[in-house]
């Protein structure tokens, strides 16, 4: 059970009978999501409803009718839905593969779920609702989810990268390591949740309580299929292999999007925000990374990536900028000449030391490392 400021959310039945045993005689400020509350009706009837909100919970209907009567709002299941429109947690990527092992990719739910996504009218306005709540309540659980980490002491560090980067490719080997050693660093990974490096730095995180050894041994078997063309369904089972071999793999997120659904999510990221609107994931991604962002070599929309969080950057209140760091300057500097534009942004203004270009995974790591403690240093004094 979360509060937030004048909202409480209940997500369980036990949650409920916790607040009625304390002697809660309102359900001002609930927001009741996904519980069945058909054994609670006398409860519900006790209670006053004004100022409640009701995601898709099953309620007798006289009581359903009491409720809307006393001021509540109440948000029905959406039938013949191939997903839950009121989600009350992150995906975990064995939810969204959860028949992989017996069926394909297309089968399991995330496949499933962008199959609906093309063949779903895109005029009708329940659908339209049922994504946009969808969305807005999985954005809620990524926050509850960052509010524990933020109360466990660990930054959020985004790595941006390209779908395109192949496993077994030196600069995969790379985005796993930078990703192992941010998590060992006590720093918590958020990706785009794709394939590529994004894939890469969730495996690193996945895997930095285990030995170099087992994660070399892991980009081994990985290579055999080094990209998700054209059988998303091989490339997933083999990292659901890895997966298997070391099934307690430390926490890391991905965010990733149903519309770019030809790129499967990968399987490394333990906790999964996935949104059907994709400006709203790019926006939400950029900015829960407090601890900054690395930007891995990638194409358009790394670059896009970049610059959306340098306007951030550019127009933040004093001591707001979030620090950011492109590694590969021969990259950056001439093949996609990003960064001398992004330093003649941040020329004569505060950003301007909150950016860096870098060659390698541990220079980044250093300057993240250092930019974080001067921004706690700045906060204290």
């Amino acid at each position: 059970m979360a509060t937030r400021r004048s909202t409480t959310e209940i997500e369980s039945l036990a949650e409920l009978d916790k607040l009625v045993a304390h002697g809660a005689t309102t359900m001002h400020g609930w927001r009741v999501q996904g519980v069945d509350l058909r054994q609670r009706s006398e409860v519900l009837l006790r209670l006053d409803p004004a100022g409640a909100a009701f995601f898709g919970c099953p309620m007798a209907d006289d009581v359903a009718e009491a409720m809307r009567a006393g001021g509540a709002l109440l948000f029905p299941p959406i039938p013949d839905l191939p997903f839950d429109a009121y989600p009350g947690a992150l995906y975990t990527p064995l939810q969204l593969y959860d028949r992989l092992t017996e069926a394909t990719y297309e089968e399991c739910l995330d496949g499933r779920v962008y199959a609906w996504t093309r063949s779903s009218d895109p005029r009708d306005a329940t659908l339209t609702v049922a994504r946009a709540l969808h969305d807005h309540l999985i954005e809620d659980a990524l926050d509850d989810t960052l509010a524990t980490l933020a109360d466990a002491g660990g930054a959020v560090v985004g790595v941006m990268g390209g779908h395109q980067t192949r496993r077994g490719d030196d600069g995969y080997a790379e985005a796993a390591r930078l990703g192992r050693l941010l998590t060992r660093a006590g720093l918590t990974v958020a990706t785009g949740g794709g394939p590529g490096a994004m894939e890469a730095a969730n495996l690193g995180a996945y895997l930095s309580a285990a030995d170099e050894a087992v994660l070399a041994e892991a980009l081994g078997h990985l290579s055999t299929v080094p990209t998700f063309v054209p059988s998303r369904t091989a490339w997933a089972r083999v990292a659901l292999q890895v997966r298997a071999r070391t099934p307690e793999g430390a926490a890391s997120i991905g965010i990733p999007t149903w519309f770019y659904g030809h790129e499967p999510p990968n399987l490394f990221a333990q906790q999964i925000a996935k949104y059907f609107q994709n400006a709203l994931r790019e926006a939400v991604l950029l900015q829960r990374c407090s601890g900054g962002v690395v930007f891995l070599p990638g194409a358009a929309g790394t670059v896009q990536e970049i610059f959306a969080d340098a306007s951030e950057n550019y127009y933040a209140a004093s001591g707001l900028a979030a620090p950011m760091v492109l590694l590969g300057r021969a990259y950056w500097e001439h093949t996609l000449p990003a960064w001398p534009l992004l330093e003649a942004l941040g020329r004569g203004r505060e950003m301007a030391g909150r950016i860096a270009c870098v060659d390698t995974v541990d220079e980044a790591l250093a300057w993240l490392t250092n930019a974080s403690s001067a921004r706690r240093a700045r906060r204290r004094s």
